[in-house]
């Protein structure tokens, strides 16, 4: 017989009370960051407590150790939004996960940690034959690729897509997806290692946009001009990728990577006749829940299939949090840069 919500068991170990977590003490950047042990925190009602195995770095988590995200968060707080582990406490009002579930979510805090709360919403079962690692770096990176192609982009079969720093997480995730929906791909990043990256998982042409002239490369090799235009970066690379598109192109805006926010001329605009829209994830949240579902389901499906596969190009252990923070800052490595935790 099944019982009620409240009578259901939860796992929790009153033995365990503190945790080693990664803190940002002030706002002075990565060198401001450190593993220090706190409280294992406490589950209130709708939450979840997850043991942390696995937890992804991401920009934002960057920008927030310099209180330049959107968001502020006061100090001290417990870096990271982004993980994967296996549930080991839910609140008595729970009833979609329970104890040894295998999961994944985001937060906009808290994933650099043994242990972290979230809200049940937040946690998606992580599929069979999925390691942690790959876990962690698939939502974030993988979300923003999808809606910036599908939902924002409309890409069609047959279109080509320039993605820009191709070889970063968001980046190896839109050549992924625009190439699964049909898409020519063309991937612009840094080195012909990272190039190399961005070919194994689906482009068609390849631009080294530090050592080519990137608007020329971008015609030539469209036969013509992009249809759309992802661009997490920034920088100087985003105009000459506007000035690279078709009649009619869409130009999405995701992020600024580089550090450089790009002032495009309204005349291009006009003159081009192209559409540029903007993508971040909390307002696209706030007012499109509906889609940012549908679409992860979808997404789900797809991993659990083998059709994406997040790329990690580099794993630390959390005692090492600062260097693989540098290394993403830096853009020293490939797809994701995880850390692994014990």
């Amino acid at each position: 017989m099944t019982g009620s919500a409240h009578d259901r068991p939860v796992s929790h170990d009153a033995r365990v009370t503190s945790m080693r977590a990664a803190r940002c003490h002030s706002y002075d950047g990565i060198d401001a960051v450190s593993v220090d042990e706190v409280p294992v925190p406490d589950v209130g009602p709708g939450q979840v407590r997850v043991a942390v195995r696995a937890a992804a770095i991401n920009f934002p988590d960057l920008l927030m150790t310099e209180n330049r995200y959107q968001i502020t968060h006061p100090v001290p707080f417990t870096l990271g939004s982004e993980l994967a582990g296996v549930v080991e406490e839910v609140a008595h009002d729970v009833t979609t996960l329970a104890p040894g579930d295998h999961v994944f979510g985001a937060v906009l805090v808290g994933a650099f940690a043994e242990r972290a709360v979230l809200g049940a919403g937040a946690l998606q079962k992580i599929p069979e034959g999925i390691d942690f690692a790959t876990a962690a770096a698939f939502g974030v990176a993988h979300e923003t690729a999808f809606h910036s192609l599908r939902t924002v982009a409309g890409v069609q079969p047959g279109e080509w897509v320039v993605v820009l720093g191709a070889a970063g997480g968001v980046g190896l995730a839109a050549v992924e997806i625009a190439h699964h929906l049909g898409a020519h791909v063309l991937a612009a990043a840094a080195g012909a290692e990272r190039l190399a990256v961005c070919k194994t998982h689906g482009a068609d042409a390849l631009v080294d946009y530090r050592t080519e002239d990137l608007k020329a490369r971008i015609k030539e090799l469209t036969d013509g001009g992009a249809d759309v235009v992802i661009d997490p970066v920034g920088g100087p690379y985003s105009e000459p990728a506007v000035r690279a598109m078709r009649p009619g192109g869409r130009f999405v805006t995701v992020g600024y990577a580089s550090g450089e926010i790009p002032r495009i001329p309204l005349n291009l605009v006009l003159l081009k006749d192209v559409v540029i829209r903007g993508f971040e994830m909390g307002g696209f949240l706030t007012r499109n829940l509906d889609a940012l579902l549908r679409g992860r389901q979808e997404l789900l499906a797809m991993l659990a299939a083998g059709d994406l596969r997040p790329h990690v190009g580099a794993t630390y252990p959390l005692d090492d949090v600062r260097e693989a923070m540098r290394a993403v800052a830096e853009r020293r490595t490939t797809g994701k840069v995880v850390l692994t935790i014990d």
